[in-house]
């Protein structure tokens, strides 16, 4: 999970959660960066699991096409 929050901050800049971690890490003046991943990585499971269980998309978050 904290690998796909990494991957997540790469791929999806714009979405809500990405916003909330750079401005989270930005008020700690950088510091804190791997705890903040973290709780992103916990964020983005709880995100997933709504659109898994009720369809409700993330966000902010780009979707592509299948």
């Amino acid at each position: 999970m904290v690998q796909f929050a990494w991957l997540w901050l790469r791929h999806q800049p714009d979405s809500m959660l990405a916003r909330w971690f750079q401005d989270r890490v930005t008020r700690n003046g950088g510091r804190l960066k791997k705890a903040m991943i973290v709780a992103l990585a916990r964020k983005l499971l709880v995100a997933l699991w709504k659109y898994v269980t009720a369809g409700v998309v993330i966000e902010g978050a780009a979707m592509k096409a299948a």
